[in-house]
């Protein structure tokens, strides 16, 4: 996705290489553009360049090299190197000893060039505004101390202007330069060749452009006094980026460093990047799991807060995956890695959010355009508004304060930090919460959403059967009923009879150990529990043994069945007892998140390929009025072909492989994260718990981004639309000029971090 050049038809060949590049010297939204104006020129190159998380993503073809690349970008006046791997991107993005921001660890000297241009520029903008202050000679200690500000403290600005100049082009750092250097030379001027340096000169502060003789006015108030603003929005731009980006280095830092590997039946511990799949580790209560596998021994609790948001621990038993990074709650396990490095579901997590921080949204590549053209056209404002003011009231002072003004409120830092400060924020909180946004264009697609289509199982349902309804005869009670069934059942392996088990445990406790056992293929199970003769299973089982299901029981087969249920007969010493009712359990949340969801002005339907009852008594229950039922995998397609042809913009939600092109052809793809693989690279949102509420909360996160992109980009263009007359009419002093630019880029950046208290 290109924001500066027009688009490209790139074909599938030449997309064979994706690359990502760290840029180093950026200072604005208008050297991205530069970048990305220069990678896109070079044949068979699509590039993005992001300014806020100072980085370029690039797809190339055949006979591009990752050095012509790199060349590219240092010819435009900018480093360019591969960024460090992800098992090692969190220590390298924070070098001993420095606080890691903006510019690649160079917050620190960014702090320190502010700290001194402000002890610096305090006293010169105190006795500039406060009369009282002005002694004899008073301007020229306003010179000693304004000085270093202006050449030492707004030397990056100098230095990158220079770069600029030299490469033909004009950035922020143009206006600030020739800006702060002109106020200051124009000090210069009239201090030792005007009046101004006279002893007992006196000079008021307006707010405003005011007129007095040019040859006894200084500006030096307004070199060093936007010197520190500029540097102080600067660095206050750095921290916030800086945490805008931490919930992505808090994914990356959340895996397990080393590993205790067993090696000829000993713990040996190894750092994690060397563990193999198919190695066999152990881990101990309160240890991370260090990649993703199978527990092959122990049974215990694993806590997957980090990774889910779900803060109930969830039980692990032989058999059962296991995910990296997650934490081991009570037991001891011995788990066999089935991915490592960046085939886990943790690095493929940081993955998908580090290149939707990466992307950029439609709004965004509006904004591009403008900063690459903003430049110029501010340059040639303030020329204008220069030779306007001398031509229309042969005021120099006036002409030349206006003219200042001009260039240093047009920053049009705002504007490149609208979009991805509140991506990264966004994308980054939404990781927080177990929901995985792929890229920009996804929040689009949210705000245009108006239809919901749900599969059934394994969505709003879990997939699995449960125990769902128990019916007893007269006489009899549930306790005994599943006590004897539940006994029975539990020896059984099929899904059916390991419902019943478990249902009649969680409701009884202990089962008693059946006496004799014997399954009936195709019909039941038989034996003896606590000296009874029982028998669980189909209708005919027990009229095989000449009993017959009562009035009252066979009316509840019969409901049941007609709501798609399956219903298990029971009885013991010669008498029908009762019917359990088993079926695909609907999950707990369901219910809340379809009412969710229609709050968000979503119609949802379902969509299984189950019978119409089964369907239908689902979606009773959790309050879907839509239903279409006995749908083949592959036609699940043609169902969301045909609500978008109805003009409906369609989310599909799904997990499973037959899923997988519903969800790509759908407007918006949430793929349940407790699906398939095939599922989840299909869609745009991934979400990470399985919970169908995380898909409202999902939506309601992404339509929140966008809004504060768009409420980011609305008051960056505006400020820039409105300031600009203000200055060129000379209503705007040129220091309160800077210090309403330095808001404004400020400002944004924490809009965007608002987006951190999402919940």
């Amino acid at each position: 996705m290109t924001s500066m050049a027009p688009e490209k038809t790139v074909t599938p060949a030449l997309r064979a290489a994706e690359f990502e590049l760290s840029i180093g010297g950026m200072t604005c939204a208008s050297c991205a553009a530069r970048i990305e104006k220069k990678l896109n020129r070079m044949d068979g190159v699509t590039a993005t360049v992001n300014f806020a998380t100072e980085k370029a993503k690039v797809a190339y073809g055949p006979g591009v090299e990752v050095a012509d690349l790199i060349a590219t970008v240092e010819k435009t006046g900018y480093t360019a190197q591969e960024p460090p791997k992800a098992t090692a991107r969190a220590e390298a993005e924070t070098p001993q000893g420095q606080e890691p921001g903006h510019g690649g660890g160079e917050i620190g000297a960014l702090r320190q060039r502010l700290l001194v241009s402000l002890v610096l520029a305090v006293p010169v903008v105190l006795m500039a505004m406060v009369p009282t202050l002005q002694f004899d000679n008073w301007q020229w200690l306003s010179l000693t101390l304004a000085a270093p500000v202006v050449v030492w403290g707004a030397l990056p600005f100098h230095r990158a202007a220079w770069t600029n100049a030299r490469h033909g082009a004009a950035t922020m750092d143009t206006l600030v330069s020739i800006g702060t250097l002109a106020a200051l030379g124009w000090s210069l001027w009239a201090l030792f060749f005007g009046h101004a340096g006279m002893p007992g000169m006196r000079h008021g502060f307006d707010f405003s452009v005011s007129r007095a003789d040019g040859s006894s006015s200084i500006y030096l108030e307004a070199a060093a006094g936007v010197t520190a603003f500029i540097l102080a929005g600067r660095y206050l731009e750095a921290k916030s980026k800086r945490k805008a980006g931490a919930a992505l280095r808090a994914l990356l830092e959340l895996g397990a460093k080393d590993v205790a590997v067993l090696r000829d039946g000993r713990e040996v511990r190894i750092p994690t990047a060397e563990l193999m799949a198919g190695d066999r580790f152990v881990v101990r209560p309160g240890e991370k799991i260090a990649t993703d596998g199978t527990v092959v021994e122990g049974s215990s609790a694993v806590d997957a807060s980090m990774l889910t948001g779900e803060s109930v621990p969830v039980d692990v038993t032989v058999g059962d995956a296991v995910t990296g990074a997650t934490v081991n709650a009570s037991g001891r396990l011995v788990v066999e890695a089935t991915r490592v490095g960046s085939d886990t579901q943790l690095s493929r997590m940081a993955k998908l959010v580090e290149d939707a921080q990466n992307g950029k949204a439609a709004v965004q590549r509006l904004a591009d355009r403008i900063s690459s053209v903003f430049v110029p056209v501010v340059l040639l404002i303030a020329l204008g508004t220069l030779l306007t003011w001398l031509a229309v009231t042969g005021d120099a002072t006036a002409a030349f304060t206006a003219a200042v003004a001009v260039l240093i409120i047009a920053c049009p830092c705002a504007l490149g930090l609208a979009t991805p400060t509140a991506l990264m924020v966004g994308t980054g909180r939404g990781a927080q919460l177990g929901i995985l946004i792929k890229g920009p264009e996804v929040l689009e697609s949210t705000r245009r959403v108006d239809t919901v289509v749900l599969d059934k199982t394994g969505t709003v349902t879990t997939g699995k059967m449960a125990l769902h309804e128990v019916v007893t005869a007269p006489g009899v009670t549930e306790q005994e009923l599943l006590r004897l069934a539940g006994a029975l059942e539990h020896a059984s392996e099929h899904p059916i009879a390991r419902a019943i088990a478990e249902g009649a445990t969680a409701r009884t406790g202990v089962l008693p150990v059946p006496e004799s056992f014997e399954n009936i293929a195709g019909l039941g199970v038989q034996g003896v529990v606590d000296g009874h003769a029982v028998l669980v299973g189909r209708e005919k089982l027990l009229a095989d043994w000449v009993i017959e299901l009562p009035v009252e029981l066979a009316a509840a087969k019969a409901a049941a069945e007609a709501e798609g249920r399956t219903a298990v007969a029971v009885a013991w010493d010669g008498e029908a007892r009762g019917v359990l009712t088993v079926a695909d359990a609907v999950k707990d949340t369901s219910g809340r998140a379809v009412a969710e969801l229609r709050r968000l002005g979503l119609t949802p339907v379902l969509l299984t390929g189950d019978n119409k009852a089964v369907a239908e008594a689902v979606a009773r229950e959790v309050g879907i009025d839509e239903v279409i039922a006995e749908v083949l995998p592959q036609d699940k397609v043609d169902v969301v072909k045909r609500l978008q042809a109805e003009g409906r913009t369609v989310a599909m939600v799904g997990d499973g492989v037959n899923d997988a092109a519903a969800l790509a052809t759908a407007d918006l793809g949430l793929a349940m994260g407790t699906g398939t693989d095939a599922a989840i690279e299909a869609g745009d949102l991934t979400l990470v718990r399985g919970d169908l509420l995380v898909a409202a909360d999902a939506i309601r996160l992404s339509r929140r981004t966008l809004g504060t992109i768009k409420g980011n980009l609305f008051w960056a263009f505006g400020y820039n639309i409105a300031a600009l007359p203000l200055a060129a009419a000379g209503l705007l002093n040129p220091m309160i000029a800077g210090a309403a630019m330095a808001f404004s880029s400020v400002f944004v950046v924490t809009n965007s971090l608002r987006l951190r208290r999402f919940r």
